[in-house]
């Protein structure tokens, strides 16, 4: 039997953090907790690229925000700044209206038919932010996701010469110190990569390497991307030039992320796109559904197509022909017949 027939009954429900999820950045606890003025070190972000620029050096927009919260850890305005602390401050996140039940509730769906449950279509979460992985570890969101893709840092790097050291024991308090992963608009495309190919699931997978559409863990055309805006046309475009579907959010009420969606849509970016409220009785979450059905309608129907094809009808019994009637029974028939 085919790999497409026996492990392709999956879907991948991918998701943007920020202002997707949550209504603004997930840093905002860290900001709180260090009584950090949140809108100055935004600002500071978004001029340091031009600034740097100025003084002859090129940076990336993600490594800008990442490296600041470094200096100001560096600089004594977060103290004792760690991943432990990251992940624990993770658990004041708040989520959007709706969640994080209606992550379970998409799940459900693939349960909710005799022949979705006959055929064992299974739905997965991923979350791929530029944000920070840790902070998402320790959300209320975590225990409903299959994988997190996220910016990480590291604490204690190691030193030159370490190759020749023997392991010791060093009492030290853990602080972040060096950037150790760093996710960018473009790079989550390589995340989603990783899904189709089954990559995440199989590390013995290179997700560069070659490899037939039959033979992926989770088809493009089984995965449904949602996020809030233009940062995400990168990923956008991926989703839909392999046969997703791609669904952009706004923060209810704002009128500016509203038209920002709408030129999403105009220029053929998104498929659709809603407020970012997610419980049952929304737009969005009514969307999510509908497509979440037609994704598991069409796996049944190809899976059974596939099966009528590749199975042999079974042999059987013939019946022997008929003896011919005689001549006057058949003139008496064909008689009665008039």
């Amino acid at each position: 039997m085919s790999a497409s027939y026996s492990t392709q009954n999956k879907i991948a429900i991918v998701w943007d953090f920020d202002k997707t999820l949550i209504p603004g950045y997930m840093q905002q606890p860290i900001f709180e907790k260090f009584e950090i003025d949140e809108p100055l070190f935004w600002e500071e972000v978004n001029t340091m690229a031009e600034r740097y620029k100025q003084r002859g050096y090129t940076v990336s927009g993600e490594s800008v925000y990442l490296n600041h919260i470094l200096t100001y850890a560096r600089a004594g305005k977060m103290p004792g700044l760690n991943n432990k602390m990251l992940r624990q401050l993770g658990k004041e996140i708040v989520f959007y209206e709706g969640l994080p039940h209606f992550f379970e509730e998409l799940r459900e769906l693939t349960r909710s038919r005799p022949e979705y449950v006959r055929h064992d279509i299974q739905l997965e979460h991923y979350i791929v932010t530029t944000g920070l992985a840790e902070m998402v570890r320790g959300s209320a969101i975590a225990p409903y996701v299959d994988g997190i893709w996220g910016s990480e840092f590291i604490e204690n790097p190691l030193q030159p010469g370490y190759l020749d050291q023997d392991d010791l024991e060093i009492e030290s308090e853990d602080i972040i110190s060096q950037i150790g992963t760093m996710i960018d608009n473009t790079t989550k495309t390589r995340a989603l990569f990783e899904i189709n190919k089954g990559a995440n699931k199989n590390e013995t997978i290179d997700v560069n390497a070659k490899m037939a559409a039959e033979d992926r863990r989770i088809p493009f055309q089984n995965m449904i991307y949602i996020a809030d805006g233009p940062s995400d046309v990168p990923s956008f475009s991926v989703i839909r030039k392999f046969g997703g579907k791609a669904y952009a959010v706004y923060k209810p009420g704002n009128d500016a992320e509203f038209e920002q969606n709408d030129v999403l849509l105009q220029t053929d970016r998104i498929h659709a796109y809603g407020p970012a409220r997610y419980s049952s009785e929304s737009n969005t979450s009514m969307w999510l559904r509908m497509h979440v059905h037609k994704i598991c309608q069409r796996i049944v129907t190809d899976r059974e197509a596939y099966l009528t094809q590749r199975v042999a009808k079974p042999p059987k019994h013939l019946k022997d022909e008929a003896a011919p009637l005689p001549e006057d029974q058949l003139e008496q028939d064909t008689l009665d017949l008039d």
